[in-house]
């Protein structure tokens, strides 16, 4: 169901040079972020509970975590000169650790 929700989605959605996407996605496990050229194809910033030590939150898997990725994207952005995005979910629900990752992202001042 939730593959059908994204597929749905993305024919809306897309992210340009002037106004990239930010795509999450999150498994039982773990948070990513990416933002994402769609005209040129380009991943321009990311951030995971994979790839980057989060020292401070305990467990990966959780809204600590979510929000981390989240500031953590925004302050990549904006080191990036990217202050406004195209918010993609992934067609997950828009609560818990997404919303936490998208709040996140907001107060660290990334636009969307």
């Amino acid at each position: 169901m939730r593959e059908l929700r994204h597929r749905r989605l993305r024919k809306h959605l897309s992210g340009t040079g002037e106004r990239p996407r930010l795509a999450v996605f999150g498994s039982l496990k773990h948070m990513s972020a990416q933002i994402i050229d769609d005209e040129k194809g380009n991943t321009l910033v990311s951030a995971s509970t994979i790839q980057d030590k989060f020292d401070d939150v305990k467990g990966t898997g959780n809204q600590e975590a979510a929000k981390a990725v989240g500031k953590l994207i925004a302050e990549r952005a904006l080191a990036h000169g990217i202050t406004e995005v195209v918010f993609d979910r992934g067609g997950h629900v828009y609560h818990g650790r997404v919303k936490a990752l998208a709040e996140a992202a907001r107060e660290a001042g990334l636009k969307f």
